[in-house]
């Protein structure tokens, strides 16, 4: 072991861009949540990377966009502050497509706070044309000069070594500031949560899933038995979304809880036993109280 080193990296970019699969992927466990919607991620999640003698700590922030609500607006504030508070950014961008107003006003941030910037180019496995991929990397070259561009595939993990090497390198003489097996500084209710608000984006569709909330109300490991007992409150915006949640004789539901029960216990490596209950907070996005119990604030 040489000295010890730490960098904090926060990873930004447009929503759905595969921030949260990128930090999965290095960190080799699930402690954010993804799923095809964008606006996944609602807050800053912390992941901690120990190798050896280097840490590097990064920040999971939410997709930079257009704010249509409070809870949105706190989002976008999470983006700008997780930028300040940092050593370096991983900026997240697609292979394809026109480069967003929301990524030029990123790295307009990156800028203006004065910290190198790596930029992972993110889902190549779905370009099989290499020389699109080359104009690519220079049309973002000529934006900024990134201290490096790495074509990546948070899929299944191409190019996912060197993107590590490069961020490695980021690292400055410093003690590590978390215990070497440490993952991430989320609270195991916030984790359980965020599971199952992850099944509730994948088995709900349309707008139904950003209006929803999840509460934990019990999180206690039995005395007697090696099983973790899980309480938790789905909280919607409608009456008639409470319906769709809880589906014909209780099928979605029932589908939402197992799926978030299989990885709930994947990750916590003990059997659970999880109740999910659904109830209505009208409009709960737009009311900072509501926001502020959720710890969405």
């Amino acid at each position: 072991m040489g000295e010890p080193k730490t960098a904090f990296i926060a990873i930004v970019g447009c929503p759905n861009v595969g921030k949260s699969s990128i930090l999965n992927r290095i960190l080799g466990e699930k402690i954010a949540i993804v799923s095809p919607k964008p606006q996944t991620t609602r807050f800053k999640i912390l992941g901690v990377y120990t190798q050896g003698d280097v840490q590097l700590v990064f920040t999971d922030t939410p997709g930079y966009h257009h704010p249509q609500t409070k809870l949105g607006e706190k989002m976008v504030r999470a983006v700008g502050s997780g930028i300040r508070d940092v050593d370096a950014a991983l900026l997240v961008v697609e292979p394809e497509g026109e480069i967003r107003d929301a990524e030029r006003t990123l790295i307009k941030k990156i800028e203006k706070e004065g910290i190198p910037a790596v930029l992972a180019i993110n889902k190549i496995d779905l370009v099989p044309n290499k020389e699109a991929l080359l104009a690519r990397i220079m049309e973002y070259s000529q934006l900024h000069d990134f201290k490096a561009i790495v074509p990546i595939s948070a899929k299944d993990g191409g190019g996912m070594n060197e993107l590590i090497d490069e961020l490695t390198s980021l690292n400055m003489p410093s003690p590590h500031l978390f215990p070497d097996d440490t993952l991430t500084d989320q609270p195991e209710k916030v984790i359980a949560a965020e599971y199952i608000r992850e099944k509730l984006l994948r088995c709900l569709d349309k707008e139904i899933p950003h209006g929803t909330a999840v509460a934990i109300e019990r999180f206690r490991e039995r005395d007697d038995a090696d099983i973790l007992d899980i309480d938790a409150t789905i909280y919607c915006e409608k009456e008639s979304h409470k319906g769709i949640i809880i589906g014909k004789n209780g099928e979605t539901l029932k589908k939402i809880s197992t799926g978030a029960r299989i990885d709930l216990e994947r990750f916590f490596r003990i059997k659970v036993n999880l109740k999910c209950w659904v109830k209505v907070k009208e409009d709960w996005r737009n009311r900072e109280a509501l926001i502020h119990n959720f710890g969405l604030d």
